[in-house]
């Protein structure tokens, strides 16, 4: 039997766990230096292992996605780092895509508090039990995803060989600073002097404040599609236009690892890559599920969340399509990705922080719905939560508030029992409908379709026609798939 004690405060998962509790996931402290005293004392601040970080705005969960995943294809043992989390925390820490062994979370956070642990907030004791766990693993490629801004995140203490630069755009303007070019400067932050970095097209101030701070530090800084291009026929394991995006970053910031660390690179496996990437909560389509156990915290070393409708588990509608779009440039990302798919929601649901800027999120979330009812819970248990009465007056007259999210899906499934139900917002919001349905984390349902009429038949994969029974208006035939905004993925800190 394993005992705690002063050094060993930790003796279980569920300890970890509840010491995360009590810091709070939302307690901010600006600052690198407790990170930088924590590595320096285990020898991490400059880990054996190739680091590259991803900041920005919207898509960093979904390009760190990507690139672990071209990693993993290449046969090179990689570690991934993402946030927030939805049911359990073990799954902000995989390695070769499977979670972080429960078992082996006390003794890392051992050595964590060993090390002058106890002084670190919830994000940065994450931060470094997951890079201790890499070394740990002889991880080669790192993909660490940063949570809020850049300049003060715990993942910019780490040194890193390229840095990924998502779009832009607004969010968090408490912290980050009011303007785009006030948030592209904090985000600016993370570049280093010598390290490559590859940004994706970005609005003109954040591009002169990106190239104004790599000047200044002596980085080199890229646009993605002067590095690589995207193979015209990959198929991409994470739906919507957007992630073209995304995956030209990922694909970027591979290629300029693959030169610097003499390592091959091979078009199938690429392609592999690109296929396989899958991340919950982005445009994922989830359908009534049929499956095996589902252990959130178990000593198990599996990773296939999902189980049977256990007695207390919620109803929900046949179908939903599930996407964390809480601001609004994801929205407008959300809206296109459907339109693209041919899929109306029947109903939606939707709720975020308060922190947004409500009226800009709003017009896009009536856009989305049109004239289907819209289900607004109050996520639960988080301060800066969003009062549902509130959002719903903002939406306007199809809107109104619910309790919770039980109650959403119970009235959604009453409105709409074959679906599809549109769940988007916070990432917090999704995380309580996979907390309730915890067999829904890891499915992956066929999608929406397109209709397409014979003389169509010969239009590009991916493209819907202008006019599909129940379909939202397309994205503008002007508009590359590649130019699309992102649909966000959730830093811990970000309020997502």
């Amino acid at each position: 039997m394993t005992h705690v004690s002063a050094a060993s405060p930790f003796a279980t998962y569920d300890d970890v766990q509840s010491h995360l509790d009590r810091l709070g996931m939302f307690h901010m402290d600006l600052g690198l230096g407790r990170m930088e005293r924590v590595l320096d004392a285990l020898s991490l601040a400059a880990p054996p292992f190739t680091v590259a970080q991803v900041v920005g705005t919207n898509g960093k969960g979904s390009t760190s996605t990507f690139l672990a995943a071209i990693g993993t294809a290449h046969g090179l043992r990689t570690g991934l780092y993402t946030s927030p989390h939805f049911v359990t925390p073990r799954e902000r820490i995989r390695i070769d895509g499977s979670m972080l062994a429960a078992n082996q979370w006390p003794g890392l956070a051992n050595r964590v508090m060993a090390a002058g642990g106890e002084a670190l907030t919830y994000f940065e004791f994450l931060t470094v039990l997951c890079l201790l766990a890499f070394r740990e693993a002889d991880v080669q490629l790192a993909v660490l995803e940063a949570g809020l801004g850049g300049a003060h995140d715990a993942t910019t203490a780490v040194a890193a060989d390229v840095v990924c630069v998502t779009p832009i755009g607004l969010d968090h303007q408490a912290v980050l600073g009011p303007t785009i070019a006030a948030i592209a400067a904090d985000k600016a932050g993370a570049l280093r002097p010598g390290v490559p970095a590859v940004t994706a097209p970005q609005p003109a101030d954040a591009m002169n404040e990106l190239r104004a701070a790599a000047d200044a530090c002596g980085a080199t800084l890229h646009e993605a599609d002067d590095v690589a291009r995207l193979p015209a026929k990959a198929e991409l394991g994470l739906a919507g236009p957007h992630q073209r995006t995304n995956a030209l970053v990922a694909l970027a910031a591979w290629t300029t690892l693959a030169t610097a660390n003499d390592w091959e690179s091979h078009e199938d496996a690429v392609h592999r890559g690109l296929a396989e990437a899958w991340i919950p909560g982005r445009l994922q389509w989830v359908e009534r599920p049929a499956a095996e156990p589902y252990d959130a915290d178990g000593a198990d070393e599996t990773d296939a969340p999902v189980a049977p409708k256990a007695p207390g588990m919620p109803d929900m509608p046949a179908r939903l399509v599930i996407d964390g779009a809480h601001n609004a440039h994801g929205l407008v990302a959300l809206r296109a990705a459907l339109a693209d798919q041919c899929a109306r929601p029947a109903v939606v649901i939707f709720s975020c922080l308060a922190d947004k800027d409500l009226a800009a999120v709003a017009e896009e979330v009536r856009r989305i719905a049109g004239d289907a009812p819209v289900l607004v819970p109050t996520i639960r248990n988080n301060a800066r939560a969003a009062r549902g009465e509130d959002l719903a007056t903002l939406l306007g007259p199809a809107a109104r508030a619910v309790p919770d999210m039980a109650a959403a899906l119970a009235e959604a499934t009453a409105l709409a029992p074959q679906g599809p139900v549109l769940l988007c917002g916070s990432l917090y919001l999704l995380g309580e409908f996979f907390t309730l349905r915890p067999d829904c984390l890891e499915s992956r349902g066929a999608g929406g379709t397109c209709e397409v009429p014979a003389e169509h038949s010969n239009r590009s994969p991916g493209t819907s026609p202008d006019t599909s029974p129940g379909a939202p208006p397309a994205a503008s035939s002007a508009t590359h798939p590649d130019d699309a905004p992102e649909t966000p993925p959730g830093p811990p800190h970000s309020g997502n």
